[in-house]
């Protein structure tokens, strides 16, 4: 029989977590961006053959997806864009965050946590990036017969452009 947990995060509950997103971040300025990506991946990687609690497993469909757009070539994000998500994925990686990983049933909490508010704060990217795959993915059936490879370059470029300015364009509306 499930049983629902609502945890509500204070405003001071969240200062201290982006606080420890942004120690995390910190670090990603010491790591290179691969090194941290690669890490992620592995962690990844252990998560899929393990036994993980739903509110872990459920966030790692989208995590993946997340290094998937962070590694995409056709899809190169600036580095404020792509700085908040390495900081989630390093802390992701680190097994003595605020919660030690190996803690059973509660150790990967503190990381859900953080991967959430990640994926909060790059809603506009995730949802840009996710209309390019699906573009991307559809482009040679809606060409028709065998398009050359320049003119599919040529129309995923223009895509990719108009939901990068979609995605920064949402961002500052967003600021405001």
């Amino acid at each position: 029989m499930p049983y629902k947990l609502t945890i509500e995060l204070s405003d001071r509950d969240l200062i201290h977590f982006r606080r420890e997103l942004y120690k995390a971040r910190e670090a990603v300025g010491i790591a290179e961006d691969e090194e941290i990506l690669s890490a992620a991946g592995d962690v990844v990687h252990v998560m899929r053959s393990t036994e993980l609690p739903d509110f872990v497993a459920e966030r790692l469909e989208r995590l993946e997806n997340a290094i998937a757009m962070l590694t995409d070539p056709d899809w190169p994000l600036e580095a404020p864009e792509r700085s908040p998500m390495l900081g989630a994925l390093a802390y992701l990686c680190d097994p003595e965050d605020i919660i030690p990983d190996d803690i059973p049933g509660i150790g990967l909490l503190d990381d859900a946590v953080m991967i959430e508010l990640a994926f909060r704060e790059l809603h506009h990217e995730i949802e840009a990036y996710s209309d390019f795959i699906r573009f991307r993915k559809a482009l040679p059936r809606s060409l028709g017969r065998k398009p050359s490879p320049e003119v599919l370059a040529r129309k995923l470029g223009a895509r990719r452009d108009q939901l990068m300015a979609r995605m920064r364009r949402r961002r500052k509306a967003e600021k405001k």
